[in-house]
């Protein structure tokens, strides 16, 4: 699902509010999920999933084309985990 479809949702499931007002809705939970992980912090939603950032250490690397070593470095990459009420809910997908 894309975002515009959430904001299409959002507005079927909820008419009285304007199509500006669903994107600002949507957007805003978006750009509270991120800043939250930004921040180091767990989002959970209750019967939908976790939101958090894994972290992962600087390693060595090696660039393909030219064959010289690099290193990357740390970064904090986003990780998404469903709740087990998802897969009870709506069962395996076909």
């Amino acid at each position: 699902m894309t975002r515009s479809e959430l904001v299409a949702r959002l507005i079927e499931v909820r008419p009285h509010l304007t199509d500006r007002e669903a994107r600002m809705v949507v957007g805003t939970f978006f750009n509270e999920v991120a800043a939250a992980m930004s921040r180091g912090d767990r989002v959970e939603l209750r019967g939908f999933g976790s939101f958090w950032a894994k972290h992962r250490g600087a390693r060595e690397g090696r660039n393909p084309r030219t064959g010289a070593h690099v290193s990357p470095p740390d970064k904090r990459l986003p990780a998404f985990r469903p709740s087990s009420v998802i897969g009870r809910r709506f069962g395996p997908t076909e």
